[in-house]
């Protein structure tokens, strides 16, 4: 295994946490207790899965990995210089603050090792952190960045159809992280909406499936997945309780969803709170053994009874004073 670290970008910093752990999950990985401040640790089971997990995060800056050294950093730095590429220094949390004398020497020392400084397009990014455990610096080595900007593209006022209640782009990529979804996964949305969630998880490489009650939103689920260069496997119109896409299969990976609960979604023959309950209780039962069911709810109420058990939530607030509950649920047997 391979010990790595995430940069967290301090959005929603409980959920962070258990993106990355899902984000690991999916790769083979696990989380660890971290030695270094400002940092998620995880064990992957390569050096490409760190490569990897940044192109699966949304609320992080990178992955990183450790520059071995004794008996400091500034030996680390001069040995890094002999791969003779150009580098940068910074210290983690402060990526365009000015240089101090430790970033100056370990310049210095990385000149000496054979190496060249380009502080505009280095090849190689470094960054110094505290040590959790020790006094000292720790010399980490960027593996690969967050392509935050890719989020930015899909966010909702650059979509096609548009409603105001869908999940931001790195918020719904978030919660697909918290089923720790893997390509190949069949992926169900029950409450489709305008197809955030899907659209995230089909660009991990998943097959989606989505339900909606109202058939505009289905249309306009199709052409917003369709302009991030994804498509659905399948998808219905109507009662999630009682139609399903063609071609579902009858064993799912994951569900994840966003329900409208007392939104203006109307609700089919009960209350919104009653159709979720049931609608949730119908699919969860084809998620297979192992796999996760994570849903978006407006408050701390759980929403899956036994054999499901809830195993992490986290609270965010997702617009002004509109908070959010992401909640992570297994089977318990």
């Amino acid at each position: 295994m391979i010990l790595g670290y995430v940069e967290p970008s301090g959005e929603a910093p409980g959920l962070a946490r258990l993106e990355v752990e899902g984000a690991a999950a999916a790769l083979g990985g696990r989380p660890v207790v971290s030695s270094i401040e400002g940092v998620f640790a995880v064990e992957v089971p390569d050096a490409l899965d760190l490569l990897r997990l940044a192109g699966r995060l949304a609320l992080a800056w990178r992955t990183l990995v450790e520059v071995p050294g004794a008996p400091g950093v500034e030996s680390a730095a001069e040995a890094e210089g002999a791969a003779g590429a150009s580098a940068a220094f910074r210290r983690l949390g402060r990526p365009g603050g000015t240089a101090d004398g430790l970033l100056r020497a370990l310049g210095a020392a990385y000149v000496r090792g054979g190496g060249r400084i380009d502080l505009t397009a280095p090849q190689r990014r470094y960054w110094i952190a505290a040590s959790g455990q020790a006094p000292g610096d720790r010399l980490l080595r960027e593996v690969a960045a967050v392509d935050r900007a890719s989020f930015a593209g899909r966010a909702m006022p650059r979509l096609p159809f548009r409603r105001p209640v869908s999940l931001a782009p790195r918020l719904a990529r978030a919660a697909v992280n918290l089923a720790a979804v893997r390509a190949g996964d069949a992926v169900l949305d029950p409450f489709l909406g305008t197809g955030a969630l899907l659209g995230e998880a089909a660009l991990l490489g998943a097959g989606v499936y989505g339900i909606d009650v109202d058939a505009a939103m289905v249309r306009g689920a199709l052409r917003n997945l369709e302009h991030v260069g994804v498509r659905a496997e399948g998808v219905a119109q109507g009662d999630a309780r009682t139609v399903e896409p063609a071609e579902a299969p009858r064993r799912l990976d994951a569900l994840v969803t966003d329900p409208p609960y007392g939104r203006s979604s109307a609700s089919v023959g009960g209350t919104p709170a009653t159709v979720v309950r049931e609608t949730l209780a119908r699919w969860s039962a084809r998620v297979r053994p192992g796999g996760r069911v994570v849903v978006v709810t407006p408050d701390r109420r759980s929403v899956l009874p036994v054999p499901w058990r809830e195993v992490a939530s986290a609270s965010v607030r997702v617009h002004r004073s509109l908070s959010r509950e992401f909640r992570v649920y297994r089977r318990e047997n």
